[in-house]
């Protein structure tokens, strides 16, 4: 996990989601949690994981845990937005290309969360 401060609560999604409890991102969450992990899987395929904190538990529980890190690569804020772009690795190995922008409360909790993921779109080095 790359530590970017331009998103700090999406910046700690991610930390949490690579580590060794990833469940820890349920305690980011506002009691009127809503969002949707569009998850590429390449040729065409996708699905899509959204709903509410049920839902995100059900995404939790499926998930491989401890095998791919996220690598933030640039981070903004924008109000109560926040926006990352990143990669997945499995090791040292290129996984995936992610987006994700969260709307954050005046609480500081999570209130909305959109990611999308490819592994059809390496990023090229900005030079």
């Amino acid at each position: 996990m790359t530590t970017t401060a331009g998103a700090p609560t999406l910046t700690r999604w991610f930390a949490l989601i690579d580590s060794d409890r990833p469940e820890g991102i349920l305690d980011l969450i506002a009691p009127d949690f809503r969002f949707s992990i569009v998850f590429g899987t390449g040729a065409g395929q996708a699905t899509d994981f959204a709903g509410e904190r049920e839902a995100l538990e059900g995404y939790l529980r499926q998930r491989e845990k401890g095998v791919l890190t996220h690598h933030v690569v640039s981070a903004s804020v924008n109000g109560h937005d926040e926006f990352v772009l990143g990669e997945t690795r499995r090791g040292d190995v290129f996984e995936s290309t992610f987006v994700a922008a969260a709307r954050i409360g005046s609480d500081g909790e999570v209130r909305n969360l959109m990611i999308g993921r490819s592994p059809m779109l390496e990023l090229h080095d900005p030079r």
